[in-house]
């Protein structure tokens, strides 16, 4: 049987486990830590970073860096104009309304 994982997606960080002898042991990430920030930034040449790295750059380069999405997810595009107002980043109008 394969491994079973567990993502915990936070507004603000996220932690990964997997199960092992019925216990669930975290993840560390790259940098050592046991969550990381829930963030995604676009940095020249379109390179993505994840977590620490994004957070890092989201002072010089706040349009290409997307934090705080899970207040997005499963939300009407009407719906979220308020938030939408309050993030350096551009939001789309996807299918059915949504963000």
């Amino acid at each position: 049987m394969g491994k079973v994982i567990g993502i915990d997606l936070g507004t603000t960080n996220s932690c990964v486990a997997v199960l092992e002898g019925g216990k669930p042991i975290v993840i560390s990430n790259s940098e050592g830590g046991r969550t990381t920030p829930s963030i995604v930034g676009f940095a020249k040449g379109n390179e993505r970073l994840i977590g620490q790295l994004a957070k890092r750059q989201s002072l010089t380069n706040a349009v290409n860096t997307v934090y705080s999405i899970k207040r997005f997810i499963g939300r009407r595009w009407d719906d979220t104009e308020e938030e939408r107002c309050r993030v350096p980043y551009t939001c789309i109008k996807g299918k059915d309304d949504t963000v």
